[in-house]
């Protein structure tokens, strides 16, 4: 495991005050989720530290998403009701999803990055948003599908058909701008030399 340098450590408290910033600019949605961008700071991390980085930011955008449950750094409307419904079930489905995405995407980085560095940047910021959006509804339907909220949500659609209507236009969105801005991060780290290969 490699350690982290001091310009990783001042890199890792940039990306921490970029996710408390981008905690405020959510764009909320019909279904009760937000378009959010906090995963590009996450897939950033990832790929100029490796898994370790991307799992420590990852895990920053977790604990910052179960705060806004509590309208700390935002608010989460349907983070605020299912913590209502269990408070240590909420910090689960908020934190551990994205502390995974971050520590994956250290890899998909590594991985894809052989093809091209340039291209694996935008790979990863892809998979970021993917990631976190699969993680987030997988964990949000194991662990609150059965509860009153999550059935007044689907309104008596099944299952895959809520998720399908809840995250179509947020995943896209979000896939999207993660990829470019991902890539473009990247790629001007990579010409700075703050990413070596």
């Amino acid at each position: 495991m490699k350690k982290l340098s001091t310009r990783n450590f001042v890199l890792l408290g940039l990306l921490v005050a970029v996710l408390i910033v981008l905690a405020y600019v959510n764009i909320p949605q019909p279904a009760g989720l937000s378009i959010t961008f906090n995963m590009i700071p996450v897939a950033i991390a990832a790929i100029a530290i490796g898994p370790m980085g991307g799992a420590i930011i990852g895990g920053a955008f977790g604990i910052i998403s179960f705060l806004q449950c509590f309208g700390i750094c935002g608010f989460s409307g349907m983070g605020a009701a299912l913590a209502a419904v269990n408070p240590f079930l909420a910090f689960v489905q908020r934190f551990f999803p994205r502390l995974l995405d971050g520590f994956l995407l250290g890899y998909i980085y590594r991985l894809s990055k052989k093809l091209n560095p340039y291209a694996g940047c935008a790979v990863t910021g892809f998979c970021a948003a993917f990631l976190n959006t699969l993680f987030f509804m997988t964990s949000l339907v194991w662990l609150f599908g059965n509860t009153e909220y999550m059935q007044n949500s689907m309104a008596g659609r099944g299952m895959l058909t809520y998720i399908v209507a809840a995250v179509g236009v947020n995943g896209l969105v979000e896939m999207l701008v993660s990829t470019v801005a991902t890539g473009a991060v990247g790629a001007a780290l990579i010409r700075a030399g703050f990413i070596k290969d």
